[in-house]
């Protein structure tokens, strides 16, 4: 039986023996898991809050459905840390994780937890860049001096 081939993206298609790979962001990967993390937390927030309130509480269907449309943001919000103004994007999300606090106010310290871990995530992943990126240019100019690239 014959295998089906497997489709090869433009990268793959275009890489040849010996080209390097330009290295990925330490930033973005932290900042996006950061805000992934976010995402599940916030709806389980929303969970929680919708089976603490019990049936009598008026607020417990539309936090859900906030939540629930928050959580998305948050997913939409990781894929963007990669652009120019991903992290001012991911700084506004934390406000408004803040701001679940006044609707759930457990939410608060979760909130806070979440913008240390983003201000950490930023600045450790820009420092981790910095250094992959000199790390790259030493290597480029190794190979360049030795007849290697």
């Amino acid at each position: 039986m014959a295998q089906k081939q497997r489709r090869l993206s433009r990268k793959q298609q275009q890489w040849r023996p010996g080209q390097r790979k330009k290295p990925s962001s330490v930033m973005v990967m932290f900042g996006a898991t950061t805000l992934l993390m976010e995402a599940f937390v916030v709806f389980f927030g929303g969970l929680a809050a919708f089976g603490i309130w019990g049936a009598g509480h008026t607020g417990r269907v539309p936090v859900l459905i906030g939540a629930a449309v928050l959580g998305i943001v948050f997913v939409v919000g990781s894929g963007t840390v990669s652009r120019p103004w991903g992290p001012a994007f991911g700084w506004i999300l934390q406000l408004v994780m803040l701001a679940t606090g006044f609707v759930f106010p457990p939410m608060f310290l979760v909130g806070v937890l979440f913008v240390l871990c983003w201000w950490y995530s930023l600045r450790t992943g820009r420092r981790l860049d910095r250094e992959k990126r000199q790390r790259y240019e030493a290597e480029l100019e190794w190979d360049r001096r030795h007849g290697l690239g």
